[in-house]
């Protein structure tokens, strides 16, 4: 009996999305492109942004640092995702369970540190123009990023350390297509009440206090722009936001809807579809908000595509 609850123990089974044996091969279809597209499109972001130096500043130094995220964040989950779905293997293993949550975690948390440093980028950019070379210094702009990632680690090292010092006895079940820190908790069978509020005491004030950075940053931008004598520099002061507040729009609002609600955590099949959108849809669309609202990428991505001769 020992010997069988050990090998019980050894792996988990993700049931999410199960009910549609058809839609299976759909799913991993849909999975694949979305990771296809996300890993492409954040990879000529990146290189636009390399080769243009017109594009080095702190903004597209954000960006670029943004599209490498959106595409680690991506790979913890879409690539598995899509072959379980294609192969019909819903186990994953201990070790692989607690390394996927770790990652996502990781990666989800920096995501938000990063967002909210965009928009305090922007919010100087726009409200403190003269001091902006001055404020936003290659030092700080380093320092911003090393700092998200630092707390991005933080947080993925306490949720997953607590939660995999649960116990599981047997219950393999978890009823998600990833090991997402909630679902991964509601399969143990110990008492999780510490988890939860473990869970609540990190990601609460790291989803309020990055969404009342960027909130509070986009406050005082709106308010400047609104303030601007000229049509035409409020006009170019909003283009270079409207991308940024799309993405802040999508990613906050998921996350709340996902986590800020009560009972969040007791509608798995809302739950999974709503992290399809923050795990593989926000990565993938990210890269095209970013170009087809902003003239300086725009204008950089055609003159790239001229100089290797496919535009005249």
């Amino acid at each position: 009996a020992k010997m069988e609850n050990h090998t019980r123990m050894s792996e988990f089974i993700l049931v999410g999305f199960k009910s549609h044996p058809g839609s299976q091969v759909l799913l991993s279809v849909l999975f694949s492109t979305m990771y296809f597209v996300t890993v492409v499109g954040n990879i000529c972001m990146i290189l636009v942004i390399r080769m243009e130096p017109s594009l080095h500043s702190p903004m597209y130094f954000f960006l670029e640092n943004l599209s490498t995220l959106d595409i680690c964040y991506s790979s913890v989950i879409a690539p598995r995702a899509a072959l379980a779905f294609l192969l019909g293997r819903r186990s994953i293993s201990y070790t692989s369970c607690a390394s996927q949550m770790f990652f996502f975690s990781l990666f989800g948390t920096t995501e938000a540190f990063f967002l909210a440093v965009m928009a305090y980028d922007r919010f100087t950019a726009i409200c403190n123009p003269l001091l902006y070379q001055v404020i936003m210094s290659r030092r700080l702009c380093v320092l911003m990023v090393v700092g998200s990632y630092l707390s991005g680690c933080i947080n993925c090292t306490i949720q997953t350390g607590f939660t995999f010092s649960l116990s599981f006895c047997g219950h393999r079940e978890i009823n998600h297509f990833f090991c997402e820190v909630a679902a991964v908790i509601h399969s143990s069978c110990s008492n999780t009440l510490v988890n939860e509020l473990v869970m609540l005491a990190v990601c609460g004030p790291i989803i309020v206090g990055t969404a009342l950075v960027v909130f509070v940053s986009y406050g005082y931008i709106i308010i400047t722009i609104m303030q601007m004598p000229s049509a035409e520099s409020r006009h170019k002061a909003f283009s270079t936001c409207s991308s940024h507040m799309v993405t802040i729009c999508l990613f906050f609002g998921t996350v709340f809807f996902m986590y800020a609600q009560p009972g969040a955590a007791s509608s798995p099949s809302k739950s999974n579809t709503l992290s399809i959108f923050y795990t593989v849809v926000i990565p993938m669309l990210n890269p095209f908000i970013y170009t087809l609202r902003n003239r300086e990428v725009k204008g950089a991505l055609k003159k790239q595509l001229k100089r290797k001769g496919f535009f005249r």
